[in-house]
């Protein structure tokens, strides 16, 4: 276990050991057109690495604070009230004072305001007389769709809802990404929204007036590692040439760009710089998509946090399937426990991990998929070895081999049909499992279906979806290869 252990922080760790700027962003479109716009500046400047997608932002700036990455696009709102937990407004020069003591600073003011809002389809709240904030409390049967975030920020749903004493119990959580199609189709009436959101003028929705000026500005500025600037002297300087480059109509046309023309986040964000850096950046259909230049780099991302904690999850659950059937006092403890850790909510335990091992990335991810890869593992094991007959048993005895050799030589082997099971069950859950690890940058195939569900765009998502699903139909394949051979290798056992 402490082998294993040490390999995931060798791998977790091996991107660190060059000196490479990170840039990360969170996952919904602007965070992830604003940091290929990060990427455009310091092109040829400094050894760049893209994290796109990270999470929310507790996700993204744990990661800035853990030194996963050195700099994303942030909000001054955001950064006083989510992460600083103050009131009011702050002034550039305070937050960087509050910042200093974490090695954290605001620069770069780009040049927008994105402000939290929400906003109704233009004929319900015309039909109801609803411009402002205030107007939704005469109107308590109203469906709303927040996203998840929104609903947990303390400049969010909590906030807003006492300011204004609306009358609504905590709505369902929405994808961001989905909301406006919910919205079009009237299964919400109210959604959460950002005013440089482009759907906005698509959908024919309506901002209402925050007539009792809750929500702070929210300008969108660098947050970054105070090393930065002497680590990367070069394209720290080409950042800063994006001071107030960026207004809101510039900011909503490349917003536009992603999610209503179908351009990826490097078409949109290359927009900023004018027809010769777009039409350096070609648009692919379906097959370049999916057979993009990032194929095999997350291919290889997804077949490391399968197999690795495969491997380690193999290495622990054997010996304590092993221990479940030797010891019935015991088969209780091991089997409850492993099966209450695969009840675990996926998104639930990489947060936990997160906050355990002080970082996101890899580490925690296969930390995860270990635990997810036990149970069904110990269970075949441990059923593997309860079910061989007692006349087995006893021609083993007979023998008079040693207890431990009787296991290992008799009654594993025996078993080794129902454990390559539970073996095959754990790869194939695995794969599917890994997705989820793009969620705090792990990467893998999971990158495009978060990719694509923040644009609701099926191609993209399709192209992570697709090769993960072909990724597990062929490692079932391979087991099934592999458990006929067993299977006959055993009833040779058997007969021998």
């Amino acid at each position: 276990m402490r082998a294993w252990l040490a390999v995931c922080v060798l791998l977790a760790a091996a991107p660190t050991w060059a000196d490479t700027l990170k840039i990360g962003s969170k996952r919904f479109t602007e965070s992830y057109v604003l940091g290929e716009v990060l990427r455009f500046a310091v092109e040829g400047k400094a050894p760049v690495e893209q994290r796109p997608g990270l999470g929310n932002t507790g996700i993204v700036f744990a990661a800035l604070e853990a030194g996963s990455i050195d700099l994303y696009p942030e909000y001054t709102g955001t950064i006083a009230r989510e992460i600083l937990k103050v009131e009011g407004e702050l002034a550039p020069a305070d937050l960087n004072h509050a910042l200093a003591a974490q090695g954290l600073g605001v620069a770069v003011r780009l040049g927008f305001n994105n402000s939290y809002a929400l906003a109704m389809r233009e004929a319900r709240a015309r039909a109801l007389g609803i411009r402002t904030l205030s107007d939704l409390a005469r109107h308590p049967g109203l469906k709303l769709g927040l996203s998840q975030e929104f609903l947990a920020r303390a400049d969010g749903w909590p906030g807003l809802k006492a300011a204004y004493r609306l009358p609504y119990e905590t709505p369902t959580g929405l994808d961001h990404g989905l909301a406006y199609g919910a919205i079009a189709s009237g299964r919400i009436d109210v959604m959460d929204a950002y005013t440089t959101d482009a759907k906005i003028e698509g959908y024919g929705l309506r901002v209402l007036e925050d007539d009792r000026g809750y929500f702070p500005r929210y300008d969108a500025v660098l947050l970054y590692r105070l090393d930065v600037p002497a680590r990367f002297p070069e394209a720290w300087r080409a950042l800063e040439k994006l001071e107030g480059r960026i207004d809101e109509r510039r900011m909503i046309r490349m917003n536009a760009a992603a999610e209503l023309e179908g351009k990826s986040f490097a078409e949109a964000a290359a927009l900023l710089d004018g027809d010769a850096r777009a039409r350096r950046v070609a648009r692919r259909g379906f097959l370049d998509t999916l057979f993009g230049p990032d194929f095999v780099r997350l291919t290889g991302e997804h077949l490391l946090l399968v197999f690795l904690s495969l491997a380690a999850s193999i290495v622990v659950g054997v010996p304590l399937g092993v221990a479940a059937a030797k010891l019935p006092r015991a088969a209780q403890w091991i089997l409850g426990t492993v099966g209450v850790i695969q009840t675990i909510p996926s998104l639930a335990l990489l947060a936990f991990l997160i906050a355990l091992v002080g970082t996101i990335g890899t580490l925690p991810a296969l930390i995860a998929l270990f635990l997810y890869a036990l149970l069904p593992i110990v269970r075949n094991t441990h059923a593997g070895l309860t079910g061989i007959g007692h006349g087995m048993r006893q021609a083993a005895l007979a023998l008079g081999l040693a207890p431990r050799d009787r296991l290992w030589l008799i009654e594993v082997p025996l078993a080794s049909p129902s454990i390559l099971a539970g073996i095959k069950t754990s790869a194939v859950i695995n794969v599917g499992t890994a997705t989820i690890a793009a969620f705090i940058g792990a990467g893998g195939y999971g990158e495009r279906i978060a990719t694509g569900l923040a644009l609701n765009d099926n191609t993209t998502l399709l192209a992570g979806a697709i090769p993960a699903a072909a990724l597990a139909l062929i490692i079932q394949g391979v087991f099934e290869v592999g458990e006929k051979r067993f299977g006959w290798m055993t009833r040779a056992h058997r007969s021998a």
